[in-house]
């Protein structure tokens, strides 16, 4: 059981965006006019890709820009976590010991 929840906590966002996809292919298709976007929210934007089918099929506005704004938030805490938390295992980053 562990390793199934790690699984899906490392897949997280990308896996999400493959299975709702292969679920609900009509809603990607109007939420993206080509395929471009997608692959790029994909491979480096994937909360933000995930949110904007959620909420951005009749145009993202109003209280919908907090939703869009949180998901980048996540998606930056996602590359700048891995460095905060490895940075001891450089000598440059590491404080006096």
């Amino acid at each position: 059981m562990c390793c199934i929840v790690s699984v899906l906590l490392f897949l997280g966002p990308r896996f999400g965006i493959l299975l709702w996809w292969l679920v609900e292919p009509n809603r990607w298709e109007r939420a993206f006019d080509s395929f471009f976007w997608p692959l790029l929210g994909f491979l480096f934007l994937p909360w933000t890709t995930l949110t904007f089918v959620a909420i951005g099929i009749g145009g993202v506005s109003g209280f919908d820009w907090v939703w869009m704004a949180i998901a980048v938030l996540a998606d930056i805490s996602m590359y700048s976590g891995g460095a905060y938390g490895n940075r001891d295992r450089y000598t440059q980053y590491a404080a006096d010991k």
